[in-house]
């Protein structure tokens, strides 16, 4: 049996979604795809977790507190917009009231 990583299983959660989304298959078939989906997100998390707990590890001072490390996408990336946004490093928040 071979050991899942973090990229065979995204890969693998992508192909159902594509099946899933393009429809033509069985109410069971689906079900099965759904399943097997929900399996694949689970594990993903659980990794996304562990590398999150690493990283924290990894930036904490010597006296056990976290360092504020700040990272700008867009200033990493050489975007101009990151300077714009100011040294917060923070989206810009939105006027509307919607969740996202």
């Amino acid at each position: 049996m071979t050991t899942m990583t973090f990229e065979k299983a995204l890969a693998e959660l992508e192909q159902i979604v594509g099946k899933l989304e393009k429809g033509g298959i069985s109410l069971n078939e689906s079900l099965a795809l759904f399943e097997k989906g929900v399996k694949l997100a689970r594990f993903l998390r659980g990794e996304l977790d562990k590398a999150e707990r690493k990283v924290e590890i990894l930036l904490k001072d010597e006296k056990g507190g976290m360092k504020t490390v700040g990272f700008d996408v867009d200033r990493d990336a050489g975007d101009e917009a990151g300077k714009k946004r100011g040294s917060s490093g923070g989206a810009a928040e939105d006027d509307d009231d919607t969740p996202f």
